[in-house]
């Protein structure tokens, strides 16, 4: 286990069966390169229920919920009142999201996108808590109603956009969240981004098992590979991945209210049984 590393994976859907046959050696392998946390992204309403129950048995895992812009028709009143619920239930959700606009893949009508978002940025204000947003294809719309609904607290997860639209992020008071794509020798224009966006703003994620870096592209992703992510960081800004994941710690636990992390800490991820199953019913 590296000792010298703090990084927190503010992005991650490990609920999916995608973990169901490795789940121990999965967490074991975050650990063992420095990942000290993780936040489990809720994306409709069975995976938000998930989230929270995987937060709830694992000390340093914390959790949000909220309707991804794919899986809006499934939100209606029921669905958003389970999901403020959740929210209010748990002291482990610490934001509402994944929330957003896709207009690329347009599996939803782009008005019950716009709809539902913006229930969901309502429901955050109300509640106090930041929010984790998908934007996709939709920079200045998303942008807009996050405006609109007067947010401040929030990271834009995945980031897509270029440095002019990061600096408008950052001015609404938002985190920008770099994933593995940033190992792509195409992806540029998020090296660029990674180059200007103040370090005391930039999260770290896998938003696994999707987008895994170089050298593991093409296949699944996890959190362990968050190093990766962080060495990449450390690299286009001439820091230590130490100096990377410490700063980003910090930043994670500042704009999600956790408690951060020292290289001497030692994850709990073993304080219960953790077969796969049990975890996805029910605590053991």
């Amino acid at each position: 286990m590296d000792n010298k590393l703090t990084i927190i994976d503010t992005h991650c859907h490990i609920y999916y069966p995608d973990f169901a046959t490795d789940w121990d050696q999965m967490l074991a392998r975050a650990e063992d390169n420095g990942v000290r946390g993780m936040v489990v992204v809720g994306a409709d309403l069975a995976s938000s229920r998930q989230a929270v129950q995987i937060a709830e048995c694992y000390q340093q895992i914390y959790c949000t919920v909220g309707i991804h812009p794919h899986d809006v028709q499934q939100a209606d009143e029921a669905a958003i009142a389970e999901i403020r619920q959740l929210a209010l239930a748990s002291p482990k959700c610490v934001a509402i999201g994944e929330i957003g606009l896709d207009f690329y893949r347009d599996r939803a009508p782009r008005d019950v996108q716009r709809s539902i978002f913006g229930r969901f940025l309502r429901m955050a204000q109300e509640l106090d808590k930041p929010v984790v947003i998908h934007d996709r294809d939709a920079h200045a719309e998303t942008l807009d109603q996050i405006k609109a609904a007067g947010i401040t607290r929030g990271v834009m997860h995945c980031f897509s956009g270029d440095v002019d639209f990061a600096r408008q992020c950052l001015e609404q008071g938002l985190y920008v969240s770099i994933t593995g794509t940033v190992t792509y020798p195409s992806n540029e224009q998020l090296r660029d981004v990674v180059r200007s966006v103040p370090l005391e703003r930039l999260l770290l994620e896998t938003d696994c098992p999707y987008l895994a870096p170089v050298p593991h592209r093409g296949r699944r992703n996890e959190p362990a590979y968050t190093r990766i992510t962080a060495e990449k960081v450390a690299e286009l800004r001439g820091l230590t991945v130490a100096d990377v994941g410490r700063i980003t710690t910090m930043n994670a636990g500042r704009l999600f209210g956790i408690p951060l992390w020292d290289s001497s800490t030692k994850l709990a991820y073993r304080i219960r049984n953790s077969l796969y199953l049990n975890i996805t019913n029910r605590c053991s």
